[in-house]
């Protein structure tokens, strides 16, 4: 069997035969397929994980896993990409004059468009790599260099007749090549020892191992793997920490744990090392295990937004003119966080407006941007920006500071007061340093006149905590919380010379931070909504890059003019706001969110894309109105980038942190209650069995309070012949087994 089609069981890549050429162009002929391969090609190119894969070069596992195999199948599956436009047409023309020398049984466009996938009959005297060396000098044309491991996988297109250019029907045959010289399965025997099996990738849920353990040694070793010294001690530990995922097998460990010895000699230690890990006593998946599958989880989260461990999603080429102009004074690297980070001053021109979500929830245009990167990386540079945007609310604030100003000095505060606050004053930017009585006036004030935002900019996020007079992280918590739903705060007072009322909160800010005193500052609040309802950036230069400060080009009255009509359509705008465009879109990347958490299973993906998607809505309905209520594919564009962008910023800084709180969740919900305590009981059970399981649990007592319980309950009938303790039928079919 030569062509097998992908799917994925219980998080875990699998494949299976694809036999006629009928089914073959069903799986390529779905109107769905058509519809991602058009938004590939248009749109986003990341969205091709979507469309059906294909493999043309390796047998699966016995149960259908997609893994190296002992056995090739007959066919080689060979990806030539990054051709030139102008050379398109004569490489396929010469891969089909060649086709019977080649022995061409399929040649299909690639799904970018940029190149071809053709499946040619396999060299049994040759090796993945020489098959592959050898079609590449007969047709004249490259193949993929990261392209020669036998599991490649092709993201297919359709079977229209330009995308599926050659189909011949014995590549749907059966059979197999039974003698290769196959590089790609190094097995090393030395005597009755067998070595590590270095194959096309052995996986336990879709995770490499090898990834497993590169990540353990990261986390329990600094990067640095066993050499002289501690091989023996650091080997035992990986193997212990392995073994439950290796079904405690010796020969899955043997193909899993790497031989650091690095001879042939040593194999005999090696072995023998292993075999100890086994013998230890069985406790379940270890703690190191558990954090090591939740760090690699929360990375591929960070896949699942578009962009690698190390760089984010790519910023569209073209950007919706507002943007453009916005982030035309930074250089490239910095464009992403001003991008982001421009909207908190932006929706704060906005006043007595709704945008009404798919759900038909109305939402107003509130952003609070984050920022986080090293020291002396550059976070400055959103400054300029947001000093031009919130210019002309600086200046109207500045009279009713001083309204506000003579109004103290004519009423002090000790004394009953002679005239009341004027009711028409209303300063939305604020300073860093308030009290609870000013911070609630200022948000009263700006609802009263006009449904208006308050603002905040500061340096470091820690100073939010003296936006109130509590000073602590838990307020600031709160009302972020209560921001981003526009809930109401304030406070309630009898005194008359006290601030007292009730309003909407509308507080948009901009504060900046590293990742160390980011993640201390949410430490508590990342898996309680807060961290969700950020909006997140920030500036990762290149290792190549110049570490110094950012040279800027000019803010001046030419760039304010430029800006000016965009924040007068702000300004002007008012009622409830709605574009069909951007809830088709929110629609669309809802379901591409709930895709991609379930490829990568990724729980905290799945969680924080929920309110990600809603923010970048709200940008999207932003630009909407500053440009004049048109929307565009540059917006569109910058919609999902910056939705992708935010995600990748919350799971390279967070995503492990609410992995593993949402994990540890599920344990204890499993674990919590006495049905859970009988659930650990086979159904049959003694009294000793029974206080056993208590103990390990770290109950107290004897527990016969909890036995009558379940017996009044019908869970449990005590057999007095047996002198043993049974489940009973009712329970058995309500809750399952545990025999």
């Amino acid at each position: 069997m030569s062509v097998h089609v992908i799917y994925y069981k219980d998080g875990a890549k699998m494949m299976r035969p694809v036999l006629t050429r009928e089914e073959y162009l069903a799986l390529r002929g779905s109107e769905k397929q058509r519809e991602v391969l058009k938004t590939v090609r248009e749109k986003d190119e990341r969205q091709k994980n979507r469309l059906v894969q294909m493999n043309y070069s390796c047998l699966p596992g016995e149960d259908g896993a997609l893994r190296g195999a002992t056995r090739l199948s007959t066919t080689v599956g060979m990806d030539v990409d990054h051709i030139k436009a102008e050379e398109m047409t004569a490489v396929r023309d010469r891969i089909l004059e060649k086709k019977e020398e080649l022995g061409l049984l399929m040649l299909e466009r690639s799904a970018r468009a940029a190149g071809y996938h053709l499946v040619f009959r396999r060299r049994a005297e040759l090796s993945q790599e020489e098959n592959l060396q050898w079609a590449s000098d007969l047709l004249g044309v490259a193949f993929d260099a990261g392209a020669k491991d036998i599991t490649r996988v092709f993201f297919t297109t359709t079977a229209d007749e330009e995308e599926l250019i050659y189909l011949n029907d014995e590549v749907f045959a059966i059979g197999e090549v039974e003698e290769v010289k196959n590089e790609e399965l190094k097995i090393k025997n030395e005597g009755n020892s067998q070595l590590s099996i270095v194959n096309c990738q052995l996986e336990y849920n879709g995770l490499p191992y090898a990834d497993i353990v590169r990540k353990y040694w990261e986390l329990f070793n600094g990067g640095k793997e066993p050499s002289d010294g501690d091989r023996n001690v650091l080997t035992f530990e990986l193997a212990v920490t392995l073994r439950s995922i290796c079904d405690y097998s010796l020969e899955k460990l043997m193909q899993v744990v790497p031989n650091y010895w690095h001879s042939d000699e040593a194999a005999e230690e090696w072995r023998k090392t292993l075999e100890n890990a086994l013998k230890e006593p069985r406790k379940g998946m270890p703690y190191r295990l558990k954090q090591v599958l939740s760090a690699l989880k929360s990375q591929g989260g960070v896949k699942a937004c578009g962009g690698t461990l190390t760089a984010p999603p790519a910023m569209p080429k073209k950007l919706p003119p507002l943007v453009r102009l916005l982030t035309k004074n930074v250089p490239d690297f910095y464009k992403p966080a001003v991008a982001s980070a421009v909207f908190p001053a932006l929706g704060a021109h906005l006043h007595g407006v709704k945008f009404r979500y798919w759900d038909n929830v109305d939402h107003e245009a509130t952003f609070m941007n984050v920022l986080i990167g090293r020291q002396s990386i550059g976070k400055g540079s959103i400054k300029k920006p947001v000093e031009y945007i919130m210019a002309d609310i600086k200046q109207r604030d500045q009279p009713n500071r001083q309204r506000e100003a003579e109004w103290k000095q004519k009423n002090p505060g000790a004394k009953q007061k002679k005239d009341p606050r004027p009711t028409d004053i209303c300063i939305q930017m604020l300073i860093d340093n308030l009290t609870d009585a000013v911070f609630n006036q200022r948000v009263i004030d700006a609802h009263n006149n006009g449904q208006r935002f308050i603002y905040t900019i500061v340096d470091e996020i820690e100073a939010l905590k003296k936006v109130t007079s509590k000073g602590t992280t838990d307020e600031v918590g709160l009302l972020i919380r209560k921001a981003f739903d526009n809930s109401d705060a304030g406070q309630e007072r009898v005194g008359a010379d006290s601030v007292s009322g009730i309003a909407p909160l509308r507080w948009n800010f901009n504060a900046s931070t590293t990742p160390p005193n980011a993640r201390r500052f949410f430490y508590k609040m990342v898996n309680d909504g807060t961290v969700s309802r950020l909006d997140l950036s920030t500036i990762i230069r290149a290792d190549d890059e110049e570490d110094s400060a950012p040279v800027l080009g000019i803010y001046d009255h030419t760039f304010a003019q430029e800006l000016k009509p965009y924040i007068e359509r702000l300004e002007a705008a008012n009622g409830l706001i709605e574009c069909a465009q951007a809830k088709r879109l929110a629609l669309a990347i809802k379901q591409e969110n709930s895709e991609a958490a379930q490829l990568y299973e990724s729980e905290a993906y799945r969680v924080l894309s929920y309110r990600a998607n809603v923010i970048a809505w709200l940008k999207g309905m932003v630009l909407y109105v500053a440009h004049g209520g048109k929307w565009s594919k540059e917006i569109e564009d910058f919609v999902r980038w910056t939705e992708q962008y935010n995600l990748w910023c919350k799971m390279l800084y967070f995503g492990q942190q609410l992995e593993k709180e949402l994990r540890e969740e599920v344990e204890i919900q499993r674990q919590s209650g006495p049905r859970n305590l009988l659930e650990l009981l086979p159904d049959e059970f003694t009294k000793e069995q029974y206080r056993l399981v208590r103990q390990q649990q770290g109950k107290a007592g004897s527990g016969d309070s909890t036995l009558r319980t379940w017996q009044a309950r019908g869970y449990i009938v005590f057999d007095e012949v047996s002198g043993r303790y049974v489940k009973s039928g009712e329970y058995k079919q309500k809750y399952g087994t545990n025999v």
